[in-house]
């Protein structure tokens, strides 16, 4: 009977010593997962240099950037290196074929001031502006009050466009693309300017009007000769959306950037959306409204 119960308390004391330790590895191994987890996080945030903004950016792709750092994501990434306390460092590259890759990708630079929402190929930060296409033309010349490329006084006239953008496709549909003069999309800005052509042509009659993506024709339209009107294009009731959100790029898996970026953008949205107003950029809010002063 007294060995019975020996035998019984034996039993529960190995019971208990084996639930303990079992708890222990448990929350041993539970703290390990979060030691784990924690090292992967370190680990994405230890490919973004903390000590220096690494910039990826175009030598020569006004108005967004330039070697000189006259560009409106030159300023920007000051705004954005100044709120980090990090001085700013570029990786230059021609933004073509191949410039995620030999940037980002390469783990040669941090960030890329201007990206389109919603391409998968980087993680995107919140937006920091939102823009559409412009039509440009001489003011006086005939086109005056038009705002729509389904305006009649369009038919017949001789409309720039940039290969391969969607105000082609509308053009397409609306019959205008006979008239059309293209220009090339994908170019080494270094040595070519499709925009700054096309704005030469309109100031000297060989086409009628043009249409650039907004901000590149609010710089564009003020540059080199007589100023030309920029009417946004939001009015479009057929064919491919005419208005991009943009944000900056950072690399998938860059979560914790990526959140210190949407903080920055936050924070400092009245001094991104002036420097933008400055350079022409036509700044849209979500209901198709532009935007005349700085938001706080």
């Amino acid at each position: 009977m007294i060995s019975l119960r020996r035998r019984r308390i034996t039993t529960s004391r190995a019971l208990v010593s084996k639930f303990v330790k079992t708890t222990a590895l448990v929350l041993l191994f539970g703290l390990g997962s979060v030691d784990i987890a924690a090292a992967v996080e370190g680990q994405k945030a230890d490919l973004v240099n903390r000590r220096v903004l690494r910039v990826c950016a175009d030598p020569a792709n006004m108005p967004f950037s330039n070697q000189k750092g006259e560009g409106f994501e030159n300023k920007i990434a000051d705004i954005v290196g100044e709120a980090l306390g990090m001085p700013v460092e570029y990786t230059w590259f021609p933004q073509a074929t191949g410039f995620i890759r030999r940037t980002l990708f390469a783990k040669a630079c941090d960030v890329v001031i201007g990206f389109a929402q919603g391409d998968e190929l980087v993680l995107n930060t919140n937006h920091y502006y939102r823009s559409t296409y412009a039509m440009l033309y001489r003011k006086g010349g005939g086109l005056d009050g038009v705002n729509s490329l389904a305006d009649p006084k369009l038919k017949g006239k001789h409309i720039g466009i940039i290969a391969g953008t969607p105000p082609g496709t509308i053009l397409a549909q609306l019959g205008l693309m006979p008239y059309a003069k293209p220009y090339p999309l994908t170019v080494d800005r270094r040595y070519e300017s499709p925009a700054e052509r096309m704005i030469e042509d309109i100031r000297s009659g060989d086409i009628d009007a043009g249409i650039l993506w907004g901000p590149i024709a609010g710089y564009f339209s003020k540059k080199g000769g007589e100023e030309l009107a920029v009417k946004p294009l939001i009015k479009e009731s057929v064919g491919p959306r005419m208005t991009y959100r943009i944000t900056m790029g950072v690399r998938q898996g860059d979560d914790v950037w990526k959140r210190q970026l949407n903080q920055v953008i936050a924070q400092n949205q009245g001094k991104i959306d002036k420097v933008l107003l400055d350079y022409g950029v036509p700044l849209l809010d979500e209901q198709n409204d532009q935007i005349t002063v700085p938001r706080k």
